[in-house]
């Protein structure tokens, strides 16, 4: 397998790049250290993964979903408050504070609003 060094491959990357489509892989290096390969792709990327359901049975929505919320604002207003200061973020501190206000599961990937007591869930 052949090694270009970086200026040699910009300087010939569309000929590099037609050789490396034909099968004929080929290493980049800086300063004679190889640092990347350049290969084919042979076939299209996987689909991502779908996820859907991967949450089936550890949550649950209530049935009155859609309409919690407005008359209770003042209720999770009073909630952030009483959040300990891990997180400053005063959405995610209001979301916190309605999930806990109204026994939702919240959903994050947030390490941070992770840390809070309630029904939180990282994902």
């Amino acid at each position: 397998m052949r090694t270009y060094n970086i200026h040699e491959a910009k300087t010939h990357l569309s000929r590099l790049i037609e050789r490396a489509a034909g099968g004929e892989a080929f290493v980049i290096a800086k300063a004679g250290k190889p640092m990347v390969k350049v290969v084919a792709i042979d076939a299209a990327e996987a689909p991502r993964r779908k996820r859907i359901g991967f949450l089936a049975g550890r949550i649950k929505v209530p049935a009155d979903f859609d309409d919690m919320g407005a008359a209770d604002s003042g209720e999770h207003a009073a909630g952030v408050a009483r959040l300990p200061s891990f997180h400053k973020d005063p959405f995610d501190r209001m979301l916190i504070s309605q999930a806990t206000c109204e026994g939702i599961t919240l959903l994050t990937s947030d390490a941070k609003v992770a840390r809070y007591d309630g029904p939180i869930l990282r994902v």
